[in-house]
């Protein structure tokens, strides 16, 4: 019997490897994607046995990488999840950005998804597989980061063509959108302000940011049989984020209840 397998790319980080993680409930073998191998290689050495998380580099905004990527796969299994997590933020405002940064920042957050979703077509048209992307609440509200929030607004886009073009082979397609996640990333602002968790906390209904384990649960149940008639959505994971803010309520009604 041909083993299932699941690609995650971006996997040596914090989000890539607990959704590696997650997917190895119910994938023979995750392919750990991502541009650093020895990064990639340590991560998957802390998962589990080198039978099951296998590390692959791969720069996802190139067309052979991604295409040895998926002949890797090929040689192994058959994919059944690809989950685009492979993302990176650059300039923090339209004046700071360049030309070069506009376009970096759309290859590796959307052109980067279209390059693994063609180059593991096949594979997932014979498993009747399921696309995960992660994009962000910046796809869909202004947070910032302009270059890297255009490009997974076309993410969000990319998700819903794929759902409707190909939901006749029986291929699934949809989305997270993480709010703030508490990640290794933020270990830079963290030193520059201890207190930027608890200064974040106060736009989040439920006064926390986001966990990696809770963006890889999502995607789990949305790659999983649990989700069979779900293609096309966006599930935002962001602690209420985007749901509103207490803080505005607050002001507008006067009422204390926010």
């Amino acid at each position: 019997m041909t083993q299932s397998a699941a690609i995650v790319t971006g996997a040596a980080g914090d989000i890539g490897a607990a959704i590696a993680a997650k997917l190895a409930d119910d994938h023979d073998i995750v392919l750990l994607a991502d541009i650093d191998p020895k990064a990639a290689a340590a991560t998957a050495a802390k998962l589990g046995s080198a039978d099951r998380f296998i590390p692959v580099e791969c720069d996802v905004t190139s067309e052979n990488s991604v295409a040895a990527l998926a002949r890797r796969a090929a040689q192994i299994g058959t994919v059944r999840t690809l989950v685009n997590n492979a993302g990176a933020a650059r300039a923090v405002s339209l004046h700071d950005t360049t030309p070069e940064i506009w376009r970096a920042d759309n290859a590796l957050n959307l052109e980067a998804a279209f390059l693994t979703f063609r180059a593991v077509e096949d594979q997932l048209k014979a498993s009747k597989g399921s696309v995960v992307n992660i994009a962000s609440v910046n796809g869909m509200n202004v947070f910032g980061h302009p270059a890297y929030s255009a490009a997974k607004a076309g993410l969000l886009h990319f998700t819903r063509l794929v759902a409707v073009e190909y939901g006749k082979f029986g291929i699934r397609s949809n989305a997270v959108a993480p709010g703030t996640v508490k990640t290794q990333a933020w270990e830079i602002r963290a030193a520059a302000n201890p207190n930027v968790f608890e200064d974040a906390r106060r736009w989040y209904p439920l006064q926390r940011v986001v966990d990696p384990k809770d963006v890889a649960n999502a995607v789990g149940f949305l790659a999983g049989p649990l989700a069979a008639a779900i293609t096309g959505v966006c599930l935002p994971v962001d602690c209420g984020l985007t749901a509103g803010q207490a803080e505005l309520a607050r002001t507008f009604s006067q009422s204390e209840h926010y």
